[in-house]
């Protein structure tokens, strides 16, 4: 590996192939996420908040829904959670397929997280739970595989700096057809080495490929 010494790291030290009028995009870097360095590996916030609410009409059971988050397969838009008991309930994601079932008392945890606690008044066949997941901004943030707003999926790369510690800042990216420098690319410290080859294969199904430097 050659050694640069002091020298600042540039965007052709991270860029070993790609299309100048097609590969690259400007994006914005959401507040929050710190100083982005060139060859930071990014994820993009693909989704905002999950509030729940009472299936609309209301429901007979008096019980009540809490502790909703989001998990790492979590898609946008509403969830919708139907009793085929007074305990049972069925859960569907936003395209109407099935995600899982549950029982009141219990954590539900697939896609999203909650607890439907029960009321004085028992739940009947057709009660239920909207869970709505918003939209997220789309704004980058370097890759977590953690998270769950979406920056859990690696797709673009920073080949510029940006310091969005405090507010959002302009970010260039190389987000599709490229082939980029592996040993030049910028992990976070807590990113493990599965983490990141998770990560690479993510990169490349968004037409991102890397190749090990010199």
């Amino acid at each position: 590996m050659t050694l640069r010494g002091t020298e600042p790291k540039r965007p052709s030290d991270v860029l070993k192939r790609h299309e100048p009028d097609f590969s690259l995009e400007e994006r914005i870097a959401a507040s929050g996420s710190g100083i982005i360095q060139i060859g930071h590996v990014l994820g993009a916030v693909l989704a905002g908040a999950a509030t729940a609410a009472a299936k609309a009409g209301g429901n007979t059971g008096t019980g009540t829904i809490s502790a909703v988050t989001k998990l790492a397969d979590v898609k946008t838009g509403i969830y919708s959670v139907r009793f085929t008991t007074a305990t049972a309930f069925t859960v569907r994601d936003p395209n109407g397929d099935v995600v899982d079932t549950g029982t009141a008392g219990a954590a539900f945890a697939n896609d999203i997280g909650f607890t439907i606690t029960a009321g004085g008044t028992a739940f009947v066949a057709g009660d239920g739970f909207d869970i709505t997941v918003a939209t997220g901004s789309r704004e980058m943030k370097p890759y977590d595989p953690t998270a769950t707003d979406g920056s859990q999926i690696a797709s673009e790369i920073s080949i510029g700096y940006a310091d969005a510690t405090s507010a959002a800042a302009k970010i260039l990216t190389v987000a599709r057809q490229a082939v980029v420098v592996r040993n030049e690319l910028v992990w976070g410290v807590a990113v493990t080495a599965d983490q990141k080859a998770a990560a690479l294969l993510q990169l490349e199904k968004a037409g991102i490929l890397s190749a090990q430097g010199a």
